[in-house]
């Protein structure tokens, strides 16, 4: 008798506990299924190891580092917005100054000749310049990235994000950012373009996100 008083008050039926499982048990895997392509990467680039066992080259970043909740300042259109905003694509990022030295130049140039190397696969890569200053960008560095995605950030945070290697800085890597947001890799000191090209290409084999 109190149940039915119960669902008159409220006007809604009781739940049913096996319904409230079933339901919890479709969220899980609406999660999974989601989740499954970058799991599957993951697990075939780093467990089984394709092309006969060859290593990644880039470092894997344990345990994962999701986007930060960083506000970053877009240079083209003077918007702000959310970091996190990125994801959906892998994104190949370097931090570095506005002035731009020789290292940061090179950094620029391997990002977009490796993403042109993906062929169809491009679109699904984006190159990013985390500018750390508010300085003034060169009008030709503007013109030769201006495919590049140019974004004012707060180099601190940055530091707080994004790792380094022994006796390396912010500026010295390349790092790549799977579509669900998370920190995979960062390139070494100087990275050799032809190995980035084969890790982000695996990757964009075994990966159907992004």
């Amino acid at each position: 008798m109190s149940a039915d008083v119960g669902t008159e008050r409220t006007g809604n039926p009781a739940i049913d506990p096996a319904q409230r499982r079933r339901a919890r048990r479709m969220l899980v895997l609406l999660f999974a299924v989601c989740a499954a392509p970058a799991v599957a990467a993951y697990l075939m680039y780093y467990v089984f190891k394709p092309q006969g066992g060859t290593s990644a080259y880039g470092k894997l970043i344990e345990p994962q580092r999701p986007l930060p909740a960083l506000v970053v300042r877009d240079d083209t259109t003077g918007e702000t917005l959310p970091l996190s905003s990125l994801k959906g694509k892998w994104l190949m990022i370097s931090a570095d100054t506005a002035a731009c030295d020789e290292n940061c130049v090179s950094k620029l140039f391997y990002m977009r000749q490796i993403r042109v190397l993906q062929g169809n696969e491009r679109t699904r890569v984006e190159t990013v310049w985390l500018v750390t200053d508010d300085a003034p960008v060169s009008d030709k560095l503007d013109a030769a990235y201006e495919d590049t995605r140019r974004l004012r950030a707060d180099p601190v945070a940055l530091a707080a994000w994004l790792p380094t290697q022994d006796g390396t800085g912010l500026r010295d890597h390349i790092y790549l950012v799977d579509p669900l947001g998370n920190l995979m890799m960062a390139f070494p000191k100087h990275a050799d373009p032809g190995k980035v090209k084969s890790d982000l290409s695996r990757l964009l084999k075994w990966s159907g996100t992004g």
